[in-house]
């Protein structure tokens, strides 16, 4: 298997490309893609400040490490859930990654921060651990990006993330989900920073190649609550098909993003405005975060 540029030996072959890559190519490739959808969905600029969500897993860490080679402005927030052995080691990695490239890196605890941890919050309400997880990273992040004045929040969902999460929400017909299923999700006047996702013309594989050949070094093991989860059925879907038909899990996301997606904007369209406990944007008198919280911490604790 040879490099279709350099005619060298190649280090991975991209059936959905008909294609294969030396180490070099590869990256010149990876690096390409992500300014390519950058550039195309007009997600940031370099006089934008912009906080990387990072989980100390590949994708999240691959992300800023290639951010960071642009140029970008770009730093990190890492957010400990309080999952047993796993968020230590986890933050461990994000750790060392920033160190090691002098980057900066901010860190907030679940539990310091507000009174309760993913674990605990899952036992007490009785509800899947990827509820309150979910639910509380989009809060932490949303709400440190306006504190700190940053201008984007980046995230590291790669094509097949956003590919399972299209096809979950197709099969449910979860109107809102697919109204605000894009790349970019636009600021808002009453505080909701920008939401980006630049990795999302690359798949998994490409990912892993990426930070192994970079030297990207990361947490392997998967989240102890991601087993059992709907979204891994709904990839090993999407990895049988894209088996037989290389190409199927980027015609389905992109195809929806250029021909569907108009259809269901009008889902998306109710008003933000500022909770009533903690001033940060919801649909709602009170957001779904503050609800959660005021269940598992006691009112004269604070936050």
């Amino acid at each position: 298997m040879k490099c279709i540029q350099c005619r060298g030996k190649a280090v991975i072959e991209l059936r959905q490309h008909n294609s294969a890559f030396c180490r070099d190519h590869f990256f010149e490739y990876f690096e390409r893609q992500v300014q390519r959808t950058i550039e195309k969905f007009r997600m940031f600029g370099p006089q934008d400040r912009i906080l990387v969500a990072v989980s100390g897993g590949k994708d999240s860490l691959v992300l800023w490490d290639v951010l960071l080679r642009f140029g970008y402005q770009a730093d990190g927030l890492y957010v400990d859930l309080g999952i047993g052995d796993y968020s230590p080691a986890s933050g461990e990695k994000a750790r060392a990654f920033a160190e090691a490239r002098q980057a900066k890196l901010h860190c907030v605890g679940l539990g310091r921060a507000y009174g309760f941890t993913v674990p605990e919050a899952s036992a007490r309400l009785r509800r899947v651990p990827c509820s309150p997880c979910g639910l509380s990273k989009r809060y932490v992040f949303n709400r440190f990006a306006r504190e700190q004045g940053y201008d984007v929040v980046a995230t590291g969902h790669n094509l097949d993330d956003e590919a399972a999460v299209l096809l979950g929400n197709l099969l449910h017909w979860n109107e809102g989900y697919l109204a605000r299923q894009y790349p970019v999700l636009e600021a808002h006047e009453d505080g909701f920073v920008r939401k980006v996702k630049p990795l999302v013309r690359l798949t998994e594989r490409e990912t892993a190649a990426y930070a192994v050949l970079r030297g990207v070094d990361y947490i392997v093991e998967e989240c102890p609550f991601s087993r059992g989860a709907q979204s891994i059925l709904y990839k090993e879907a999407l990895n049988k098909l894209e088996s037989e038909s290389p190409g199927t899990k980027r015609q389905l996301l992109f195809g929806f993003y250029e021909r569907a997606r108009e259809r269901f904007r009008s889902a998306a369209d109710a008003a933000l405005h500022p909770c009533a406990r903690c001033g940060q944007p919801t649909t709602s008198e009170v957001c779904a975060f503050c609800r959660m919280s005021e269940r598992l911490v006691p009112v004269t604790q604070g936050r």
